[in-house]
């Protein structure tokens, strides 16, 4: 299941991976960029042959190369509100030569989600709520967004089909509907794998 690129090398550590990336992005790894053990094992909950699995947040894209490498016959793609991590998302991305990645620049509330199977999220609406972990001053935050997109997130997931797969990372069990199941609790149990009933 795993690719045989010849960059697979990069997905032993994460220094090993962040060197993809400048100085200033690197350094804001270990708060905001998912671990690359993180992401291997999120993708392969979520790694359906043939699906769209969304990334709500997905920064500089470490979560979709990292799957993308690994699970060929999955599409994986990234939604990122700030253009210059889109940009370095898409960089990255091209250095792997991965066809079943992409990134959309833009807000999350813009897009139809009938077009996505299943969903990855690493806690992207936390910075609003606490202003010290920001990644820059790009874009607003606020305690008022954190509540709008926690609520349009749930809204969106409580509305998809039985069956649909969820990964949260470092989120609060409150963001996620009572119609998905928790079905496994891993690495301090801060990645959670869900399935819709």
């Amino acid at each position: 299941m795993e690719t045989d690129s010849s960059n697979f090398s990069r997905f032993k550590k994460d220094a090993s991976f962040d060197y993809l990336y400048p100085q200033h992005i690197k350094e804001l790894s270990p708060m905001h960029w998912t671990p690359v053990d993180v992401a291997k094992k999120a993708a392969y909950f979520l790694a359906v042959p043939h699906a769209r699995v969304l990334d709500i947040g997905s920064g500089v894209g470490k979560f979709c190369i990292t799957a993308g490498a690994h699970f060929p016959k999955t599409q994986f793609i990234g939604v990122e509100q700030r253009k210059a991590l889109c940009k370095y998302a898409e960089m990255a991305k091209n250095e792997m030569k991965l066809d079943n990645v992409s990134f959309i620049y833009g807000n999350l509330t813009d897009l139809d989600y009938n077009d996505y199977d299943h969903f990855y999220f690493y806690n992207a609406f936390y910075e609003n709520i606490e202003p010290g972990s920001r990644i820059d001053y790009a874009v607003r935050t606020s305690f008022e967004l954190y509540e709008r997109y926690s609520r349009f997130v749930y809204a969106m997931l409580d509305a998809k089909k039985p069956g649909t797969r969820l990964v949260t990372y470092h989120a609060r069990e409150t963001q996620v509907p009572a119609s998905y199941a928790l079905v496994d609790n891993s690495y301090s149990k801060v990645l959670k794998m869900w399935i819709k009933k």
